[in-house]
């Protein structure tokens, strides 16, 4: 595993209309551009935007409920029934738009060129086939091989994951191994392809501290070695801290921070970010700006994430901001360098040195 938040090459962002510079435009293997999703006149995510290098990680981060999953199911073509997505989403590999593609074309890419991880591998695999089939299954359907082959490089992708006895786990059935078997198996089905792009969404939030580890080590070398763009969804910031060379930071279905993950973590720009930082264990890894040895309660954002068609207008954070004013009733400009800084009216201070569990001088109101 590589040093916690060592970043590499950026990845680019579009917040606000505001491009946000990053790898080279031949490098990129996705394009996410003002991605919206909507359930009816009902807006959940508004106007996403961000690019994903050749074999660049990047986190995106935010509590439940602030967007995160609907933005992957909407990348990768498989938001449920009744919710509708705009904008655009390309691969580098493909000459057309994912956004508005028909269900063959999708099906014909998802597995191969795209590959997803999902949180509960028990609701994503089939109960009633045996795990060696179902790696091999996802190689068949795209006719990258078939028969005694698919089955053999099912068994051998098993294997790469890191399973004992990868001949016998591929005659079992999904209830018969632990969650972090199961996981490991939805990971070799997700790479049998040779994806361009890997999306995991929160693949190891199931799983005990010790299982996590050899998770997120086999997700990292998984992409790494096909050359694979990731994008990693989750809470956890000290996975993405880990994990990730970048983060984006989703609240109210909004990107409203941007930037290398050392720097996001360290001097949080925008007081979600701050609060989010503040709230994790961060301090043992020594990223949040401390030496990891400060042992105090952890605080809490106030309130809670408002249901859909809840958020405020204009900042959607404002309501639950210490900082908010009536300057924050308007939609909030980009603040910042282009793909290094936050969507907000009161940002923090970049020469801000202060820990952000620390209570700096700088904030209006005292925030604490």
């Amino acid at each position: 595993m590589s040093d916690p938040v060592t970043a590499r090459t950026p990845a680019d962002v579009t917040v606000g209309g505001a491009a946000v510079d990053g790898a080279p435009g031949d490098d990129h293997r996705l394009v996410v551009e003002d991605l919206s999703v909507r359930a009816g006149r009902l807006g959940l995510v508004h106007d996403v935007s961000f690019r994903l290098g050749r074999g660049e990680r990047v986190g995106l981060i935010g509590e439940s409920g602030s967007g995160k999953s609907l933005t992957a199911l909407a990348v990768m073509g498989l938001l449920p029934e009744g919710l509708s997505a705009s904008g655009s989403v390309r691969v580098s590999s493909v000459d057309h738009d994912l956004v508005g593609a028909s269900d063959a074309r999708l099906a014909d890419l998802r597995g191969r060129v795209l590959s997803m991880v999902f949180q509960e591998p028990m609701t994503a695999l089939n109960p009633v086939m045996r795990v060696g089939d179902q790696v091999a299954e996802v190689m068949e359907v795209h006719d990258l091989a078939s028969g005694r082959d698919a089955r053999r490089r099912a068994v051998e992708l098993l294997a790469q994951v890191r399973m004992r006895d990868p001949d016998g786990v591929a005659r079992r059935y999904p209830h018969q191994l632990s969650g972090g078997q199961r996981q490991r198996v939805m990971l070799a089905i997700a790479l049998a392809n040779e994806p361009d792009v890997l999306v995991c969404d929160e693949p190891t939030t199931a799983l005990d501290v010790t299982v996590q580890a050899q998770m997120l080590d086999l997700v990292v070398r998984g992409a790494a070695e096909r050359d694979a763009a990731l994008l990693f969804i989750t809470h956890d910031l000290a996975v993405v801290a880990t994990v990730c060379e970048r983060v984006l930071v989703m609240y109210g279905g909004h990107i409203v921070e941007a930037g290398p993950t050392r720097r996001v973590f360290t001097a949080p720009r925008h007081p979600y970010t701050r609060g989010l930082v503040r709230a994790s264990d961060l301090g043992a890894l020594g990223v949040d700006g401390t030496d990891g040895s400060l042992r105090r309660p952890l605080p809490t954002i106030p309130g809670t994430v408002p249901p859909a068609g809840a958020f405020p207008s204009g900042c959607v954070f404002r309501n639950r901001c210490e900082r908010a004013d009536e300057a924050c009733e308007v939609e909030p400009p980009w603040d910042g360098l282009p793909g290094d800084g936050a969507a907000c009216v009161h940002p923090y201070d970049p020469e801000d040195t202060a820990a952000p569990g620390d209570t700096a001088a700088s904030e209006p109101g005292g925030v604490t």
